[in-house]
């Protein structure tokens, strides 16, 4: 073992840099650092949901110019066939790996995280994304899918997992006065990677393009080399604050009744409580009607709107040219880079305003106001109203990024915050569980549609309904979530037990703490103009595609 690994693994019996102990805070510490680190972890990871900005260069990556088509081919030849360019359906396993694997591995490894701290969990994460994308792109250059599969699929879907989770659980605890404003300034960063990750994937692809390469594996090495830097820095940056310690001025809540416990439910037993499967099931049904739409918003827009969108109402789609289905398409694509903005906003924005209403109440206004969007979309697409319809589902987009946003503060204040980044990991199985649901609803419900001649204007009408009918679902069970009574919680004794290393740490030479006092000073603003800056250079090139859908 080399020197360099025993200093991060604390092999020779001292402390390593990765060790939770390591990273407990020094008085002085402004705790405004700790989210700038979380967002450069997000943000790279983020990029999962921008992979398919490689599926088409992908599809050419032998013959270059156009694919090298092989009739006979299907999916388990297509792994190991090195004279046949893949198909996109065989590509976009890749992204259903990334989240089947998110989930499980959030759940599998959240306790793990709880124990070691987020310094570890953030510095595995990056070995896995950025390793995993490497590994893909040997898969590229070698043309073996496999290989890609188990790259980017497989070792960097757990680094997703990881990643998404590794923040949780130490915003919540330095910020007990913000929980929603914290996990949601960490969480938008996810919704934003592939704001970012995009457009300078297709840069990437376009320098490195030429007579032999489609590009993609260059533009595979370029991104995991500047997403590991990132997600180091992100790694590093994280501290912990000693156990007990609590903002200056903060009285946490004491009612009785009140939805915010200020003691701990123990790992082992959150998944007993009907609470646990209330709030799973509020995400997974809140995330399922959101992620349907997510999927099709290209093609319903196109559908529904067709000539429309050029200033020829009396066009359907399929009275459309190639040249005006070509002029629509990018419309849409402008439609979907403005849902992108408000998924993004929405997480930011929603878990803020939880802070001020409360997470149950946050939920109701997603459940109660999406039953109506969703209901009332029929009849916006029946009128021809495009600016009601665009603005019902930038709304809806804003909530559905607001639930997972939301949803770690909630668990927090429900099982309280010891273990809240591992209840949380098992909690996203609800996510893997929507990832499902969300687009088989959508896409076999449209194509039973379109096989019973229905106009294609009109195939979405039936969807919006069943969609309404799941956050109606979702409304009952938010509504039946209540504080857990005290037999869930753990004693005084086991929480100052599992808090003993870092009581003992706080305790310190000088028993003295005056951290998170600090604001926005010049430390904090360096921090946040390197995460700042590529969100807001994402930002205006979404909004540049967006112009073209009101132009």
């Amino acid at each position: 073992m080399s020197a360099a690994t025993e200093t991060l693994t604390g092999g020779y019996g001292g402390g390593g840099l990765l060790d939770r102990e390591r990273i407990i805070a020094k008085p002085g510490f402004n705790r405004w650092l700790v989210p700038p680190a979380a967002l450069a972890i997000h943000l790279c990871i983020g990029m999962a949901y921008g992979f398919s900005v490689f599926w088409l260069p992908l599809t050419k990556s032998l013959g270059i110019s156009q694919s090298v088509a092989c009739p006979d081919l299907t999916l388990a030849s297509a792994l190991f066939t090195t004279s046949c360019d893949w198909r996109v359906a065989d590509l976009g396993w890749i992204y259903t790996l990334f989240f089947v694997l998110l989930g499980s591995s959030a759940a599998i490894w959240g306790g793990w995280l709880e124990r070691v701290g987020p310094r570890r969990a953030g510095f595995v994460s990056a070995c896995c994304w950025c390793g995993g994308i490497l590994i893909a792109a040997i898969g590229v250059m070698t043309h073996q899918l496999w290989l890609m599969w188990l790259g980017a699929g497989v070792i960097g879907g757990i680094g997703l997992g990881l990643g998404y989770i590794s923040p949780v659980s130490t915003l919540i605890k330095w910020f007990p006065d913000r929980r929603g404003m914290a996990t949601g300034m960490a969480i938008m960063g996810f919704g934003g990677g592939a704001m970012i990750g995009a457009p300078l994937a297709d840069m990437l692809m376009n320098t490195f393009k030429s007579e032999t390469s489609v590009g993609v594996w260059q533009t595979f090495v370029v991104m995991a080399g500047i997403y590991f830097v990132f997600m180091m820095g992100g790694a590093f940056g994280y501290r912990i604050p000693p156990a007990g310690w609590r903002p200056e001025g903060f009285v946490p809540p004491v009612a009785k009744d009140s939805m915010i416990t200020s003691r701990h439910v123990h790992l082992k037993n959150a998944h007993k409580t009907k609470q646990f499967w209330l709030i799973w099931a509020v995400l997974c049904l809140n995330v399922s009607a959101g992620i349907g739409v997510i999927g099709m918003a290209s093609p319903m827009l196109q559908e529904i709107f067709a000539g429309s969108l050029l200033g020829l109402p009396e066009l359907k789609f399929s009275d459309l040219s190639k040249e005006q289905l070509t002029a629509i398409a990018a419309i849409a694509a402008g439609f979907t880079g403005l849902l992108s903005l408000f998924n993004i906003g929405g997480r930011f924005f929603w878990a803020s305003l939880s802070d001020k209403i409360g997470r149950k109440n946050t939920y109701y206004v997603f459940f109660l106001l999406g039953i109506m969007l969703y209901a009332s979309a029929p009849w916006a697409a029946g009128i021809g109203s495009k600016v009601f319809f665009v603005a019902a589902f930038c709304i809806i987009l804003s909530m559905y990024g607001g639930g997972f946003a939301t949803i770690p503060a909630y668990l927090a204040d429900i099982f309280g915050t010891q273990f809240v980044g591992a209840i949380h990991g098992r909690l996203l199985t609800a996510w893997a569980t929507a990832g499902i649901i969300g687009p088989v609803v959508v896409n076999y419900i449209r194509e039973a549609q379109i096989a019973a001649g229905i106009p294609r204007a009109q195939v979405y009408d039936f969807t919006m309904y069943i969609l309404a009918g799941m956050l109606a679902l979702g409304l009952v069970a938010n509504f039946l979530v209540k504080p857990l009574s005290d037999k869930w919680f753990m004693s005084d004794e086991e929480v100052a037990a599992l808090q003993a290393k870092t009581q003992a740490a706080a305790a310190g030479p000088t028993g003295s703490f005056g951290i998170g006092k600090g604001g926005l000073d010049g430390k904090a603003l360096v921090a946040w103009a390197v995460v700042g800056i590529p969100i807001l250079w994402g930002v205006w090139i979404t909004l540049q595609k967006t112009f073209v859908l009101f132009g």
